[in-house]
């Protein structure tokens, strides 16, 4: 036996605002039966998971435990000028001068996601070094 993950919940103070922020990211619509001040709100990937937006009362207060990492079909850096103009914030950068590394940003409501190099990016570096 095993479960297959159906969705991904992300607890939030606004959750067709948050949706629409992902929906921009993702470059997937906002599940169409879901509108302004509905407290939950999907985002379906093409992989069939479901970003799904839960409206909750108490704010976030501490780091994820639990985060998406994106790999753009563009790259890393051209991503994170895209997100962070969206209106995502820089959390940390841990680019490196060999070219490897990741970009933690965090989405409008402050939850942490990370933008990973591209296929092609990846595929044109050296292997990482010890």
């Amino acid at each position: 036996m095993v479960s297959t993950v159906a969705n991904m919940a992300i607890d939030c103070a606004n959750a067709y605002q948050l949706a629409l922020f992902w929906s921009e990211v993702t470059g997937q619509p906002v599940d169409p039966e879901d509108g302004p001040g509905d407290a939950e709100t999907g985002v379906t990937l093409p992989n069939g998971i479901t970003l799904y937006f839960n409206q909750v009362p108490e704010p976030k207060t501490t780091k994820n435990r639990l985060h998406l990492c994106l790999r753009p079909d563009t790259s890393r850096d051209a991503e994170v000028e895209r997100l962070l103009a969206l209106g995502a914030s820089l959390v940390s950068d841990h680019r490196r001068p060999d070219g490897w590394g990741w970009v933690v940003l965090a989405d409008p409501e402050g939850n942490e996601f990370c933008i990973l190099l591209a296929e092609a990016e990846r595929a044109a570096l050296p292997p990482v070094s010890a």
